[in-house]
Formats: structure tokens, sequence, C-alpha cells
């Protein structure tokens, strides 16, 4: 095997705002470890060796965890676009790296447990140009929707159709699979998509474009909402993926030098980060995830809550339905209620109440007065 495959990671991650005010959306974390290492892992899994990643927002932030792969088994190199340019722009700038035989491309900030050799045996056996995968869902009016033949032959396509009108059930997922001949219809100059242009001008000419439906697992992670199913779905086992830590009872993982006091109550799943410490007292009713270097002070009840590392969670507060970026603080007796996001750095101070799906960007202070 000796396909290559191309990341694209250079998206802004506006919809998770404020969880992406200051951080990349491919470092975003599903179970305490960045969204896209759960790509690099998919796709060594897979077989892959080469990859390229696309990069335009906080580069460095991806740069510097993952280096060159390695650590992955694969070697991982970059392509920095300075302006953005579009799904195929960036693939048309990667030419010389992926040129030379069928690739991939696959999104960095989803996640994903697609069969990839599967999907690349489909894409041979009907001898296409270009194949998609494909994910049924429920609500046609939030995706792009693919028609496609008994055969998988891609006919047409309706953007984000109200469900009575929608056509088909499967939407475009974001995994490509190209033979090189698909350059010669990007221009290099300017910015250019897949979606809105390749695709359209492949089902015009009748070339041989593909649609494959999976039975595995998809999120595009394109919303808060989208980010706590994948979290809580990767705890409760519907996507496969490599969790942290040890699993110390039955759907509980647990990170290395984590303390975990006398009298805690934990109800699975629960995963807590790598030097954690969980005092006497507290309540982790999953499914909840813990990250690095926190602390969750006794009295403290977590309850479908996703707390990044650093920062505490201090006595008797209550964290439900939440998420709190990293190093936040949240005060004795605070309580942050369904579907309220506090950004990395913030402190809500001693017994305030976060009504439900407020907003809070980073590094805010938020005190009785």
């Amino acid at each position: 095997m000796n396909e290559k495959a191309m990341i694209l990671a250079a998206g802004l991650g506006t919809r998770l705002m404020p969880l992406t005010n200051d951080i990349a959306k491919p470092m975003v974390p599903i179970v305490n470890i960045p969204v896209m290492e759960h790509i690099l892992r998919l796709l060594a899994r897979c077989g892959f060796k080469e990859a390229v990643a696309n990069l335009h927002c906080l580069p460095e932030d991806i740069t510097g965890f993952f280096e060159d792969g390695s650590r992955w088994g694969l070697d991982l190199r970059y392509s920095l676009e300075e302006r953005l340019m579009g799904t195929a722009g960036g693939v048309k700038k990667c030419e010389d790296f992926l040129g030379s035989d069928t690739f991939i491309v696959i999104s960095g900030d989803a996640l994903t447990d697609v069969d990839l050799r599967e999907f690349l045996e489909f894409h041979a056996d009907r001898g296409a140009l270009a194949s998609m995968v494909v994910t049924p869902v429920t609500e046609t009016s939030r995706y792009g929707i693919v028609l496609a033949d008994d055969d998988g032959l891609v006919t047409g396509f309706q953007e984000k159709p109200p469900e009575a009108e929608a056509l088909s059930n499967v939407a475009n997922s974001g995994i490509y699979a190209f033979e090189p001949e698909v350059f010669d219809l990007i221009p290099s100059d300017r910015p250019y998509d897949f979606g809105r242009e390749v695709f359209p001008l492949l089902v015009e000419r009748g070339e041989a474009l593909f649609a494959w439906t999976h039975s595995c697992y998809w999120n595009d992670v394109g919303s808060i909402e989208e980010y706590q199913r994948g979290n809580f779905d990767a705890l409760e086992g519907r996507v496969r993926v490599d969790m942290p830590g040890r699993e110390v009872a039955p759907g509980v993982w647990v990170g290395a030098d984590t303390r975990i006091n006398r009298d805690v109550i934990m109800t699975p799943p629960v995963c807590i980060g790598d030097r954690s410490i969980i005092e006497e007292g507290a309540r982790l009713l999953g499914p909840v995830i813990v990250g690095p270097d926190t602390v969750v002070s006794g009295g403290a009840v977590l309850y479908r809550g996703i707390k990044w590392g650093g920062g505490y969670i201090g006595r008797d507060a209550s964290l439900l339905g939440s998420i709190v970026g990293k190093g936040s603080r949240i005060g004795k007796g605070a309580v942050l209620l369904d579907g309220s996001v506090i950004g990395s750095g913030s402190v809500i101070d001693d017994g305030i109440v976060i009504d439900p799906s407020v907003k809070i960007v980073p590094d805010t202070i938020i005190d009785g007065g």
C-alpha cells in the first residue's frame, strides 16, 4: 500500500466558539485527546504511512503537538496557507506530495471510525476518478445531501434541504478518495472547493464520481452540541477510539498520577486525565470528562459535563451539562447549568449561577458584582 492522506486542518472552527477562540479546532479534545489525534490513529490503523495537513489558524498549536507524526507511526508534513484556499485549493497546494497515486482527503476536526481500507476498495472497484464517504442522517437541513443511483454513481446534490424536500438522506462526510487526474480540475491561483465547485463539475461532465454509504460512526464536531455528543459517544463506546488512561472499573478511565480520594461517587462512564485530584465527597455522574491537572473539590457535582485540563471546580460547585475550557476556575458553590460554555482561562466566582446556554469568552472574570 502506498496511498497517502491529506488532513484538512485549516478551518477556523467558528461554530465551536468560545471553545475555539484561542485553540485550533483540530486540537479540541475528545475524551482528553485532540480530535486530530484520533484521525491520525485511524490513519495508522488503516495502514497509512504518509500524510500532509494544511494549516491556517493557530498552526503552531498543531505542529508543536504532532511534530513529524512519528509517535503515531506516520510521516506527517505540513502545508501552511497564509490565506484559506478552500478544500480543493488546499489539496492542490499539496499536489507534489500527493499526486502520483490514489490518495484520500479527510477532515482533521471530525470524529469517525470509518474503515478507510473498505472505502478505498469501493473506490477502486468502481474505477472512480473521485469517491466520497456519505453518512445517513436524520436532519437533512444541517448537511450537504448527496444524490446517487443504486451503484453509488453521484447524480446531484442538495444543500441543507428541509426534510420534506430532501431527495436523499445521506450527507457528504468530508472524506474523499481521488485519482491524481483530479488536480487537472483545480486552479492553483485561487481558493476552490470540492463541494461547491469540483463535485458539481464532475456530475455535469458525467465523470466517475461515486458515493460510498457506510455503517460506521461519523460526527462533524460542527457545533457545541455535536462536540458534547462526540465526547459522550466516545465514552459510551459508540465510536471506536483509543481511550486514555487505565480502565480501573467498567467504564471508568483514570490517567497517570491522578488521586481519587475516598467517598468519591462515580457512575460511569467517566474519564479523568493525568495528574488530577478528585477530593473526598465529590460526585462524578457520567458521562463526565475531567481533563488533566484539574482539581475537583469536595462536594462538587459533575453531571454530563466536560472540564478541559487545568484549573479547578470549587467545593460544592455544580457543573450540569456544561463545558468548561482549560485552566478555568469555578468557585465554591457556583452552578453552571445545561448548555453553558465557559471559555478557557475564565474565573466564575463563588456562588455565581450561569444560566442555560450562556457562552462566556476566554479569560473572563464573573464576580458577584
